[in-house]
Parts: structure tokens; sequence; C-alpha cells
């Protein structure tokens, strides 16, 4: 028996859960990552030991040292994922090895302890299976987040020997203001995402740390999110502060910016790629400039534009706006081929229709 089987979680229920009316009145229009389920799991490694002390427990404060690593060092990676409650009442996620998969390249890129994919997987259905109940039915989706930081306590700028991972849960409901058929982007010509050579392609902590003063100035712009440009030339189109994004062109083919290191590689994104192609049109993953997106949406050669991610799913821009002025996407709103991605992918995603490419994993 390999190691990976061989790690065995310990079950704490928590002493004092939530009882069912308050999870029901919470389930009704929650916040964003603001209300929180009973329990975690957490998993300890140790050079020399590795993965080892699994638990499914309470959810609870970490204590941590002043001198712990990834308060001076950031070694921090995360994944964003959603389990759902069909008609049917069962649970399931979706693509959740493509995240387990993510969550290895991450730790890699940041010289980070390998954590399994199974071990990834037993981890994220054990913590949906013990807070089953805090999954809302309908549009809602219980959001998961499994993480990793560097645990050990030293001052000295190398790789940590030590490290915990977890996994935590919220219940969540539209991450855009309910109702809202577009969203309007702020496009940052001052500061960038991420370089060439850099962690552009990893899911870590600094990559939202360093684009959060984007998103500041896309707030005070009246923008919803924020765009990235390229580090070398500040002309081509990247991604969102915490999404990808694609455009609709008038003879109905989609275009994406390329993956080459300073993109995040979206499972959205990949589904959106795959989906469009198994419905017969055309992906093109070619890079796209500011100038002729702005063109383009004047002269309406561009039709639709659309960011996707987890947590937004697939949203469409209506508005941009940028230091020269702003411009209009189509009719301002949602699109037909921007709505169809979405009933689709969401429809697969809760079990409404049928799905293809088996993308749906269900949770026992």
């Amino acid at each position: 028996m390999n190691a990976e089987n061989q790690l065995q979680f310990a079950v704490e229920r928590c002493p004092d859960p939530t009882p069912a009316d308050q999870i029901a009145t919470r389930l009704v229009n929650p916040a964003f990552g603001r209300v929180f389920t009973d329990h975690m799991v957490t998993i300890r490694w140790t050079e020399g030991r590795g993965w080892h002390d699994a638990k499914v427990e309470a959810r609870r404060p970490f204590q941590i040292d002043p001198a712990c690593a990834v308060l001076h060092y950031a070694q921090e990676i995360f994944e964003g994922m959603k389990a759902y409650r069909g008609d049917d009442g069962k649970i399931s996620l979706f693509r959740p090895q493509e995240n387990a998969k993510r969550f290895r390249a991450s730790a890699a890129r940041m010289s980070m302890a390998d954590l399994p994919e199974t071990i990834f997987l037993r981890a994220v259905e054990a913590l949906v299976d013990i807070d089953r109940d805090w999954i809302p039915g309908g549009d809602g989706s219980l959001y998961l987040r499994p993480f990793m930081f560097a645990s050990e306590s030293f001052l000295g700028v190398r790789a940590a020997a030590e490290y915990i991972f977890c996994v935590i849960a919220c219940p969540v409901g539209p991450y855009f203001k309910a109702g809202k058929s577009a969203v309007t982007v702020w496009v940052s010509e001052q500061y960038t995402r991420a370089a060439p050579g850099g962690t552009g392609a990893a899911k870590c902590g600094g990559n939202y740390a360093a684009s959060l003063i984007a998103q500041t100035e896309a707030a005070a712009k009246g923008c919803d999110q924020v765009v990235f440009l390229d580090a070398a030339e500040h002309r081509w189109i990247e991604e969102l502060g915490g999404m990808n994004v694609f455009f609709v062109m008038d003879d109905g083919t989609l275009r994406t910016p390329p993956l080459k290191g300073t993109i995040l590689p979206g499972i959205t994104r990949a589904s959106i790629i795959e989906l469009a192609r198994h419905e017969g049109m055309t992906v093109n993953e070619v890079a796209y400039d500011f100038e002729s997106w702005r063109a383009d949406a004047a002269s309406g050669r561009l039709k639709e534009t659309f960011a996707c991610g987890t947590a937004a799913v697939v949203t469409a821009i209506g508005q941009v706006r940028h230091a020269g002025g702003e411009f209009t996407i189509g009719h301002g709103g949602e699109g037909q081929v921007t709505q169809r991605l979405r009933s689709l992918l969401t429809g697969m995603q809760r079990g409404k229709i049928a799905d293809p490419f088996a993308w749906v994993h269900h949770v026992a």
C-alpha cells in the first residue's frame, strides 16, 4: 500500500455544531466568503516524514509563531472550487481532478511540498461530506478553499521544511451583485499582474496581493473588475483580477489570450474552450491587444466579451473604462453566446443537463 492510501483522516466532529434552523437562515442570502461551515480539514507535512496528521475537525484559528515562514516569505497557494446540490439531492463537484493537478503545479512553482492528487480529493470530499447540510440548493453552492502555507518558524530565505494543508468552505450566492446582466471593467495601464518568468501561472496569494491596488483603482472608477495588460508592452490583454477573459467576434468565433506563463490556467476557461468547440464553435487562443478591442467594439466586429472563473462562472462585460475614455461592448448587456455558454456550463454543474465530458464528480 502506498503512502497516499495509508494516510487516514481522524474525524473530530464540531462539539457545538450550528443548529439546522440557523444554517437555513444563513443560506438564504450569504455574502461571498463571509459565512463559513462548522468544520475544516488539515494535513501537515514535515521534511523527512511527508504528509501526516490528517484531520477533519471543528473550524478554528491557527496558532502560528511570529516567525512563521508564510508571514515573511509568502509561500502560500490555494484553489477555488464548488460543491453543488442537484434537484435530486445529490452532491457533486466540477472537475476536482483539475484543481488537484493545478494545486500540484502551483506548489512546484512556489517550491512547496507536493500534495498527491488523491489526498487532495479525499480531503475535499471529507469536508463536503461532513458539512453537506451547508450546501444550498437552487442557484447557490458551497465554495471550497483548499490552501497550503509554509508553517516552519525561521528567518532565512529558503523553502520551508514544514507545511500545513487545509480546506475550508462557505456557502455562496452570486459573486457579483444579483440582477446585474453585465459588469464594467477598468483597464489598468499602470499596474501589471505578472511578468514572464514570474508566478502568473501559479495560484498564489502574492499574485492577488499585487493586483489589489489596481482593483482599488477600478472601484474608484465605478468598475467591478480590473483588466491587466502584459508587463512588457502594456498592450496585450491578459486577464482580469481573478478571471480569464473571452471575446466573441462577428463571425461567431471565440478568442482568448494564450497561456504563456503569465496567465492563470483557469479550469472554467479550459471548460469553456472544450464546451464551445463541442458546440461547433471555433476557439482561437491568440493574443489580442487593447487598441483592437476598442476598435472592434466600435466597428461591431466584436459582439461580446465575457469573464469566467469558479466564483463568477461566466459573466458578461458590458462596458470598458480606461484612462482615455470608455466604450461599450455590443448593447452593453449579456449576449447570446455568453448566455448560451453560461447556461450549458451551469446546467452540467448542477446536473440539469447531460454531461458528455464526464466532468461532474459525485460525492458519495
